[in-house]
């Protein structure tokens, strides 16, 4: 693997924060600093435009904005009709617009799961226990 070399200025506060991730992890500020540019950059290009547009910003984000993004839930009115649609295409079938909609919702809910997903990755990368989330509803 060829290695380049980056010198680059950082304002203290975001050098401080760095360096008590690293401090947290146990890590070096150059390996939380690998870390933190290699999630920032989209893990798959084959991902949908509006996907990795959800994704690129929770590298950014504190790790208080990433416990409300991991715990972060489709809201419950969305939750709701999904499911009504859901035992209506068991029971009776959709109509296209149902099924239209439908198809709207799951895109929506699978875009929640993947930013919770990902978002509880990069905790767990910082160093946090994560375990909790995974008992949440």
């Amino acid at each position: 693997m060829v290695v380049h070399s980056v010198t680059l200025d950082l304002p203290s506060t975001l050098y401080s924060r760095i360096e008590q991730r690293a401090a947290r992890t146990q890590r070096s500020v150059e390996e939380e600093l690998l870390d933190v540019l290699a999630s920032a950059l989209p893990a798959s290009e084959d991902l949908p435009a509006d996907l990795a547009a959800a994704l690129a910003p929770l590298a950014l984000l504190d790790d208080a904005a990433l416990w409300r993004a991991a715990e972060s839930h489709l809201p419950a009115d969305a939750a709701a009709r999904l499911e009504a649609l859901h035992l209506k295409r068991q029971s009776e079938g959709l109509s296209d617009t149902e099924a239209a909609e439908a198809a709207r919702l799951v895109r929506k809910y699978e875009r929640a799961m993947l930013v919770r997903a990902q978002a509880a990755a990069l905790l767990k990368q910082r160093g946090h226990d994560v375990s909790s989330l995974l008992t949440a509803a």
